[in-house]
């Protein structure tokens, strides 16, 4: 699979690749899919995501973040909204919605990714009334992830809750040390 490239900067870090990995593992997407993230910020799920699933729709409510997402997508040579004939592949174009969610998500979602926190109650609760069968959020937060595993629970939507906690090898002396990131936790569930 190709790297993703993100030399635009949203002000917001963005998943990182083994996370992003995880992510992806659990939404198992494919060619038939119509994948949704909500809150795209820079763009990195959309622009794998768009590598894998048949449609990818990315919604964002703050301009410059929708921006981003396009220039990163550009970056990886794929169109988005009406630029697909720009795209390396013109069938991977990503229709970009600037909305605050749970407008905007479209009622024939089959795999939804939540990248943020924000309203995340009510696209759950989107999700329950258009059956997605999919939905994947990842939280940073230690009090958020609570909030969201019991808001899963609650909605029947709930399957599992992972921490990922990765380390990254530097050279130090000679050797290899290893700095570590911020846990996440991905809270996985699905109406189907």
């Amino acid at each position: 699979m190709a790297r993703t490239a993100l030399p635009h900067d949203a002000k917001a870090g963005p998943t990182k690749p083994a996370v992003r990995s995880v992510t992806l593992g659990r939404l198992a997407l494919d060619g038939d899919d119509h994948f949704v993230e909500v809150g795209s910020c820079t763009g990195a799920v959309t622009t794998e995501a768009a590598r894998r699933a048949g449609r990818v729709t990315a919604i964002e409510r703050k301009p410059e973040r929708l921006e981003a997402t396009a220039k990163n997508l550009a970056a990886n040579g794929i169109g988005a909204g009406g630029d697909a004939e720009a795209a390396d592949d013109p069938e991977a174009a990503v229709d970009l919605v600037r909305a605050e969610a749970p407008e905007g998500v479209p009622a024939d979602a089959d795999a939804l990714f939540l990248g943020g926190s924000r309203n995340f109650e009510a696209v759950l609760d989107r999700a329950v009334a258009t059956g997605v069968d999919r939905v994947v959020m990842n939280v940073a937060r230690l009090e958020v992830a609570g909030d969201a595993v019991r808001a899963f629970r609650e909605r029947d939507l709930y399957e599992e809750v992972l921490q990922v906690q990765v380390s990254t090898g530097y050279q130090l002396a000679g050797a290899t040390s290893f700095d570590s990131d911020n846990p996440v936790y991905v809270v996985v569930g699905g109406a189907g």
